[in-house]
């Protein structure tokens, strides 16, 4: 009887063993798939940076670093001329469901870094936007899109700021091309 006693004591503290073991697995299993999905998310913010370098050369790109709150990347768009035209904010997510909670948090950070522009990267899109689209004020692409839509919005950008720099001075400029076309200068030519 105290054989078979001991017996069950031990085959009970090999069970909980296992059960221990089996939770310790599981939450190391976790663990490691939630910082592989961190490192992925890295190698993708590394990634738009590489891009947005490399095909925009006037531009000067700036990582938001880690910890800070803000986006992955903040483009600074110049134009040929060298002038600043705006900005633009960059988020990039690599997961695989779409979390619509995303969208007023770059808004948010977009306020803070004065961009004039915000764009969210990633490989699961909403449901209604097949490629690229403007969802609530931010702008929604697959990493296939990318450049095409950078493209497009730098040349809005700059448009924009020329639009802007040709109305500068523009009231002191039309009242001194009235004074001249009603002076007795003009008259006399």
């Amino acid at each position: 009887k105290e054989a078979a006693e001991e017996r069950a004591l031990k085959e009970a503290e090999k069970d909980k063993l296992i059960t221990d073991l089996r939770q310790q697995i599981d939450s190391l299993k976790r663990k490691s798939e939630q910082g592989s999905q961190q490192l992925q998310g890295e190698v993708m913010e590394l990634q738009l940076e590489d891009i947005l370098r490399r095909e925009f050369l006037h531009d000067s790109v700036v990582p938001v670093p880690k910890g800070v709150h803000g986006g992955d990347v903040l483009q600074h768009v110049h134009d040929l001329g060298g002038t600043l035209c705006g900005a633009i904010l960059w988020e990039s997510k690599r997961t695989k469901t779409w979390s619509d909670g995303w969208l007023p948090k770059l808004r948010d950070d977009q306020r803070a870094a004065k961009a004039q522009v915000a764009v969210l990267v990633s490989t699961e899109l909403p449901r209604g936007i097949a490629t690229f689209g403007c969802r609530d004020g931010v702008w929604v692409t697959s990493p296939a899109c990318l450049l095409g839509l950078t493209s497009a919005l730098r040349v809005g950008l700059i448009e924009v700021a020329r639009t802007k720099r040709s109305q500068d001075g523009r009231q002191g400029k039309m009242e001194l091309l009235y004074n001249y076309l009603s002076s007795p200068e003009f008259r006399h030519r």
